[in-house]
């Protein structure tokens, strides 16, 4: 009974294709992509969403409830097909409410005075009117866990205010595996729409950060540029290490291409080597005889 459903194709129901905004078409028509799926999970039920809020003295936004309210939780990916290899490339995922947990704030170690994330405190960087203030891992702020990114950091749903937690002072960060704070947007439903129209590509949340994305993830946004990517960062500078690829060219089929060979130059015929021949004699001779003379 509590088995995930098996993954379903993206345009298999109407209620799927306005959850992921119709983005599955686009990847499905796109050069080399295959195996687009997205895991269906069941609506909520509200007194799920009131346990949360009374378990984490948080009252959850409108925006992440009425989510919850059409699916708890999200997983949408797709690969691509290079050669006869199939590699599992985007990932798009939202936590169910049972996985939407505060970051641990406890000891990583089972030693005594061990660090806690609340020791990395840094109040060097505050906000400016361009940037939020930076979240605080104490009782500043309280942190849950949107999505784990595949290992490449955490996107976080975070309550600027210390419990208990009002719904309009939420904003949605990311922290990347340094522990750096990066601000992504002011409400769910904004990076809702990152995330899908972004195709859940590989570290595409470090295109937020100062660092940007690494040299592999920029090869592929180069061949499958999420569609409100800002081309600028991809700047003149990073162009001696990113490979321009055209991905109808490299999913192409090897099948060889027989070209006729060339025939060579066309040689003199006989005749023409005799006239050239007698023409080189006499001249020798002439010479000979005005040396004699």
């Amino acid at each position: 009974m509590g088995d995930t459903p098996p993954p379903l194709p993206g345009s298999n129901k109407p209620h799927l294709e306005k959850l992921t905004l119709g983005i599955t078409r686009i990847l499905e028509s796109s050069p080399g992509v295959t195996e687009v799926a997205i895991i269906e999970k069941a609506p909520a039920e509200r007194h799920m969403i009131s346990s949360w809020e009374q378990k984490n003295d948080c009252v959850m936004p409108e925006d992440v409830k009425n989510f919850y309210l059409m699916t708890n939780g999200f997983h949408m990916t797709w690969s691509v097909k290079l050669d006869d290899n199939i590699i599992p490339l985007g990932s798009m995922t939202i936590n169910s409410i049972s996985k939407l947990t505060q970051l641990n704030q406890s000891s990583m170690y089972s030693l005594p005075n061990a660090p806690t994330l609340a020791d990395l405190e840094d109040d060097t960087h505050e906000g400016s009117e361009d940037q939020p203030e930076k979240p605080h891992f104490d009782s500043r702020n309280v942190i849950f866990e949107l999505d784990s990114c595949n290992g490449n950091g955490k996107v976080c749903l975070v309550y600027k205010t210390g419990k208990p937690a009002s719904a309009q002072d939420t904003e949605i960060w990311f922290l990347d595996r340094a522990l750096y704070w990066h601000f992504l947007t002011d409400t769910f439903t904004a990076y809702y729409r990152l995330l899908i129209t972004h195709l859940g590509l590989p570290q595409w949340q470090y295109a937020f950060t100062s660092y940007g994305i690494s040299p592999q993830a920029k090869q592929w946004f180069n061949m499958y540029k999420p569609i409100t990517y800002n081309t600028n960062l991809l700047t003149e500078e990073t162009d001696c290490f990113v490979n321009k690829l055209d991905p109808s060219k490299v999913f192409k089929s090897k099948n060889k291409i027989i070209t006729p060979k060339k025939k060579g130059p066309v040689q003199p015929t006989g005749g023409q080597k005799g006239a050239s021949g007698s023409s080189t004699s006499k001249s020798s001779s002439g010479s000979g005889n005005s040396i004699r003379k």
